[in-house]
């Protein structure tokens, strides 16, 4: 039987909130509630194993840091930076999420079904087979993929309404695919607009499906629409930025 586990975390300072979730998952608990949660900062940082933490509430910031393994589901907003540096897992949320999310993410998923704030999936990175996924339901801000070194990063801007600007500004790895067309003075420097090939988007079908299914979205609409792949123009944007003559 899966052990289960509720905490009210209504008062709660985040730092025995947070040593009350590790020792529940290190003791064989797979299923944790948390409710009343606002504000509490790390939740689910460094957590590793199996198991899945419900956030009832709005978490703070640096959500699932440092986490590998575990999935956890927000039924609300977040805060700043939800899988800052996060190498494995899940994070599925809700609501919307501040700027900075996936900040340096190095493996697992992040699937937010609102908007997200400024320099989102800045400096996600991957190794060999670890690749980490960013996927936005809603619009993002100026500076997405800022300083990305890999991974994949896709929003699906279901209400229209994004207009950021300074895309890719840094990018030297990974790629973003944005729904709909992007006007080339939306992008950086450093970014460039490719086609999307018919290889791409079965690469990206089964990623757009969980998605949809994790919000009770139709995912056919998504998997047919037109869509812009933003890559680097260089692996090395800035080579030529700090030379001297």
């Amino acid at each position: 039987m899966t052990k289960s586990l509720t905490i009210d975390a209504k008062g709660m300072h985040y730092t025995p909130l947070n040593r009350q979730i590790r020792e529940a998952v290190a003791n064989g608990v797979r299923e944790v509630t948390v409710n009343g949660v606002l504000g509490q900062r790390f939740i689910g940082s460094g957590l590793q194993g199996d198991a899945t933490i419900t956030i009832h509430g709005v978490p703070g910031g640096d959500l699932a840091m440092f986490m590998s393994g575990p999935t956890i589901i927000v039924h609300g907003n977040a805060d700043h930076a939800p899988g800052n540096t996060m190498d494995s897992g899940k994070v599925v949320i809700h609501g919307s999420a501040g700027d900075a999310v996936a900040h340096s993410m190095r493996g697992g998923k992040i699937f937010i079904r609102g908007n997200i704030g400024y320099r989102g999936g800045i400096h996600m990175k991957q190794y060999e087979e670890k690749r980490p996924i960013l996927v936005v339901g809603g619009a993002a801000q100026t500076f997405l993929g800022e300083y990305m070194a890999g991974g994949l990063l896709i929003v699906l801007d279901l209400d229209e309404t994004m207009h950021a600007c300074g895309i890719g500004s840094g990018i030297h790895g990974g790629e973003i695919i944005i729904r709909g067309d992007v006007d080339d003075a939306s992008l950086a420097a450093g970014a460039k607009k490719v086609p999307l090939t018919d290889e791409d988007r079965k690469r990206i079908a089964p990623v757009i499906r969980e998605f949809a299914g994790d919000f009770g979205l139709d995912p056919e609409p998504l998997l047919n629409a037109d869509y812009t792949r933003i890559v680097p123009a260089s692996a090395r944007p800035f080579a030529g930025k700090y030379t001297w003559e």
